[in-house]
């Protein structure tokens, strides 16, 4: 059994479809069905019921696709460690969320340049479900997130617990009524969440806070990103609740108000691969603490 099979047989099983997993591939649909029958033969079990539209699995096939996703995940971990062992110029690829560029990550950055010049550092947009495909496939090597998703190939690290607060239109009534809100003052205002898409994301955190608590937004408009959902409660179409490192994207046009709520917070969280043991990423996490430390800012300490 050759790993190529396993990469074919996991296309499948993903697309559900022969065709699409073809084109996936990169490769024609008659080669790719041998290949599959080559597997079946080598296992002396059927994989996929023939006949189903769209294809489904056998007992047998999700068995084998929970345990062949898994060996390709840490074939291209070990792809990925050895490529970083064997290089002579250091790299370090780094994904994030783009509202963790609004608190410490640029100040970070700038003091992981200038203290470990000799690390070529490259900066990538992602999501948080983006970054833990990357990292397994080896095109980062860090991730800062939000969204708390466990993977048994990525160690993911919190590192703080940033405050959530709301933003409203200038000149709206509440921001007059009282020094700080509650969710339930937000109730009957339109909520603006954000990203649209992908989902999960920082969007479910701010509905589930609301859950929590057994309340429901009047009404929920989904903006595709955070300057969009900022630009519509400067236009008076809603409001919308924010980290609080949002508040050095200052607005004249938009007012944050403190939420007046327990454990109402997004994580920060750094993320890697489960057994990258590399000294640059070790040096990374040494120094947000220490930057942490300078800045007075709470956080939660997790030894290496």
């Amino acid at each position: 059994m050759e790993l190529r099979h396993l990469r074919y047989f996991v296309a499948v099983a993903e697309e559900r479809n022969f065709t699409r997993a073809a084109e996936r591939l990169h490769i024609a649909q008659p080669p790719l069905s041998r290949q599959i029958q080559q597997l079946e033969e080598e296992l002396g079990v059927t994989l996929f019921e023939r006949g189903s539209r769209p294809l489904k699995l056998t007992e047998a096939g999700r068995f084998c696709l929970a345990h062949a996703q898994q060996l390709l995940a840490q074939t291209a971990e070990l792809k990925a460690m050895t490529q970083r062992v064997g290089q002579i110029e250091r790299k370090m690829s780094v994904g994030f969320v783009a509202s963790t560029l609004y608190g410490m990550l640029p100040k970070i950055i700038r003091r992981f340049r200038a203290e470990y010049s000799e690390v070529a550092l490259s900066l990538h947009e992602m999501t948080t479900m983006e970054q833990i495909k990357a990292l397994k496939e080896g095109k980062i090597d860090v991730g800062f997130g939000r969204i708390r998703h466990e993977d048994p190939n990525v160690r993911r690290i919190v590192l703080r617990e940033e405050r959530l607060m709301a933003a409203l239109p200038s000149e709206h009534p509440l921001t007059l009524a009282k020094p700080t809100l509650t969710l339930l003052d937000l109730v009957p205002e339109t909520l603006i969440i954000y990203p649209k898409a992908p989902r999960p994301s920082y969007a479910d955190q701010v509905l589930a806070a609301f859950q929590d608590r057994a309340l429901t937004p009047h009404k929920i408009v989904e903006a595709r990103e955070l300057q969009i959902a900022l630009g519509l409660v400067a236009a008076g179409e809603g409001v919308s609740i924010l980290p609080s490192s949002m508040l050095n994207l200052r607005r004249s046009d938009v007012t944050y108000m403190e939420l007046n709520e327990q454990n109402l917070v997004s994580p920060i969280i750094m993320s890697m691969r489960m057994r990258d043991e590399s000294p640059d990423i070790k040096a990374l996490l040494n120094l947000i603490y220490d930057l942490y430390d300078e800045e007075n800012i709470e956080y939660k300490k997790e030894l290496w």
